[in-house]
């Protein structure tokens, strides 16, 4: 190949690399570091759990993405949300069933990397035995309504 003409391609090749790198960063765009998340206490969950917000708000209709932080021997009682939820296990082990009530026997073991869909209005629940972060996604609203009102910690 002719290095006169191979010169102004590599060029042309290396500015539209630069390019988009540059509009990768740019507006309405969204890349975050582990580092990045701020975490927060939730109160719609029972105390302890801790929450980092990556698209949101979660209060209102639109895309919504966050993690949830559990700490070793947590428990979230049966309770449901009005839209569908997408969770991923980012690590750790969720133990997530279905039911009016929580039951340790009736769960499925979700180790680092496994994915649960929920529809809306689906009661379930979940515990943890060691530290376990999760990501969830969807459509916002997010809201959690508990199965049994006194379960709710906004109530306490």
């Amino acid at each position: 190949m002719n290095t006169k003409l191979a010169l102004p391609f590599i060029a042309l090749i290396v500015a539209c690399f630069a390019s988009s790198m540059a509009w990768a960063q740019g507006a309405g765009h969204v890349m975050v570091t582990p580092n990045d998340l701020k975490w927060a206490d939730v109160p719609s969950l029972p105390p302890g759990a801790k929450i980092a917000v990556i698209e949101g708000p979660l209060t209102e209709a639109g895309p919504i993405t966050f993690r949830l932080k559990f700490p070793a021997g947590y428990q979230v009682p049966s309770h449901w949300h009005p839209a569908v939820e997408h969770v991923t296990v980012i690590s750790g082990t969720l133990n997530m069933g279905t039911g009016d009530k929580l039951d340790e026997a009736k769960t499925m073991a979700l180790p680092t990397g496994s994915m649960a869909i929920m529809q809306p209005k689906t009661n379930h629940f979940a515990w943890t035995k060691d530290e376990t972060i999760v990501q969830v996604h969807g459509i916002g609203p997010w809201g959690v309504t508990y199965v049994n009102p006194a379960d709710d910690p906004r109530k306490k």
